[in-house]
């Protein structure tokens, strides 16, 4: 048994059907080959679209490709939009995070001014001006940081859609695991599935997330060195209009996150463990979401408890993706977005639909070459 495709994709979450989608666009027959298509990272993310709050001193490679993708997003989910009739939950909303104690303060002060020094806009906001953005926030918190430029989107809507729009492009789906590789000499010529269907093609994607490394066997150094890192986040519900932007802070030292949906539903993240494939839920790691949220926001001790969700991010050694041809021919990579997975959707699509149309990309991937790595220097 077998088929055969210009381009399959490996994977069908939100980066795979992304991919396939825009590489359907450009007139090529896509397959999409996953077992369970959205359950891992995409289900279980919060959907933050956030350059300006998820820089760090040593992210200044990832800002850019950040603030390209975020860039794209109007266009992308107006394109859905238009084509599903499916609204994805994409809210400019912008970002409040909130200092929790004076040093706190001071090191959101630091971060504003490197921020500034990129180019980056954010304002720094008075107790005040924090109270007064959130008037849920707790009493007596000294001041915060306003990013406006940093939004949300409902991640679980927008996989659907995506999955309606690669349908109505054509892609065909194939619910099965990947078992292997096809490959005929330092080619990548398709995959072969779990059943033993042989699905050939001339570019062949590698989108399996935190699982991207587990698949079969190639030669060293063609199988990029992603590392599952374990993420709980918990889904809330109580009134409309309890917060009315993404809210983010770090209470005594513990960082946590609230993104807000149009329906009350509230979403809280996220937990951060090196624990390799365990999914089950931390009894510990729900506590600590919850006692911190709550300190946050005091009144979400009154609203109703709905859902754990536990996956794992795909994690790189340098904490960039991976887009980009790999040591072999024929297959291209897009994983290692670890916590930028949704931002970053919009860009990964574009340049991997590029690079399966023999384009270059439009953006400069240099920093995100899978092959800066090999499997020799790397333990997965």
């Amino acid at each position: 048994m077998g088929s055969t495709a210009d381009v399959v994709v490996v994977g069908a979450g939100v980066i795979g059907l992304s991919v396939a989608w825009r590489c359907a666009q450009r007139g090529l027959t896509v397959t999409v080959v996953d077992p369970q298509p959205g359950s891992g990272a995409s289900w279980t993310a919060a959907g933050m679209l956030a350059p300006v709050t998820e820089l760090h001193y040593e992210g200044r490679s990832l800002l850019a490709l950040n603030q390209d993708s975020a860039a794209r997003y109007p266009g992308f989910v107006a394109e859905l939009a238009d084509l599903v009739g499916l609204d994805v939950g994409y809210a400019r909303c912008g970002t409040v995070q909130a200092a929790w104690d004076a040093a706190d303060l001071a090191a959101l002060r630091d971060l504003h001014a490197f921020q500034a020094a990129l180019g980056v806009e954010s304002r720094m906001l008075t107790a005040r001006e924090l109270r007064e953005a959130e008037p849920g926030l707790a009493a007596g918190l000294p001041g915060g940081l306003w990013a406006a430029d940093d939004h949300q989107i409902d991640n679980r809507l927008l996989h659907g859609a995506l999955a309606r729009a690669v349908a109505v492009a054509g892609v065909r789906e194939i619910r099965a695991r990947v078992g292997g590789w096809l490959v005929d000499g330092d080619r990548v010529t398709g995959v072969r599935t779990g059943d033993g269907q042989a699905v050939r093609a001339g570019t062949t994607v590698l989108a399996a997330g935190a699982w991207s490394a587990t698949i079969g066997t190639l030669p060293a150094g063609a199988l990029p060195p992603v590392r599952p890192v374990k993420g709980q986040t918990l889904r809330l519900r109580g009134p409309a209009g309890l917060l009315a932007h993404v809210v983010r802070g770090a209470v005594r030292g513990n960082p946590v996150y609230l993104v807000p949906r149009g329906d009350g539903s509230l979403v809280v993240g996220a937990s951060s463990e090196e624990a390799g494939f365990d999914l089950s839920p931390r009894a510990g790691a729900v506590y600590e979401l919850l006692r911190d949220a709550q300190l946050l926001v005091p009144a979400l001790g009154e609203v109703r408890f709905e859902e754990v969700s536990t996956s794992v991010r795909p994690g790189s050694p340098d904490n960039l993706p991976m887009i980009g041809a790999s040591a072999l021919d024929g297959l291209i990579v897009a994983t290692g977005h670890y916590r930028n997975g949704i931002l970053l959707a919009p860009l990964t699509a574009d340049a991997v639909a590029d690079l399966a149309t023999g384009r270059p990309p439009d953006t400069d991937l240099a920093a995100c070459d899978p092959r800066r790595f090999t499997r020799s220097e790397v333990e997965v």
